[in-house]
């Protein structure tokens, strides 16, 4: 008998799980012939969409100049790690859209302005859950 597979991939309800109950994530765009990977702070609105607001510069221009994007949340144990990848498109809301964004628990967690409300609409979602053996975790120092 073999051992079960130490991957499990997550049903899409599952990765929106996760995806509600996280808030930070790092969000891939192109910026003329270079790929960017930046961190982010989310919400997740009732639409199934990714909503993150960011100042003018480099992010902005990015996905003004190409809406395809992707998007990544993790976290990890001791014994497992969970990772859920969306490919999508973003797109900067417009003024009478932002409204509907409001009620969202979106803040800032840097103390900078933040103006450009953007929403990512996700075409496609993946979750893997991943068993770790970690051998070397017993080189670690102990502590007393």
């Amino acid at each position: 008998m073999s051992d079960p597979s130490p991957v499990t991939t997550l049903t899409d309800d599952a990765c929106w799980e996760m995806l509600h109950e996280q808030e930070f994530g790092r969000l891939a765009f192109h910026l003329a012939d270079e790929v960017h990977l930046v961190p982010i702070n989310y919400a997740v609105d009732a639409d199934r969409r990714i909503v993150f607001r960011t100042a003018e510069g480099s992010k902005l221009l990015g996905l003004t100049m190409n809406a395809d994007v992707a998007f990544e949340i993790d976290e990890f144990t001791e014994d497992e790690a969970t990772s859920v990848v969306i490919r999508c498109r973003a797109r900067q809301l417009e003024h009478h859209e932002e409204a509907e964004t409001e009620l969202l628990p979106l803040r800032p967690w840097v103390n900078t302005a933040k103006f450009n409300t953007i929403v990512i609409e996700v075409d496609e979602i993946t979750g893997r859950r991943f068993g770790l053996t970690r051998p070397w975790l017993h080189m670690r120092p102990q502590e007393d």
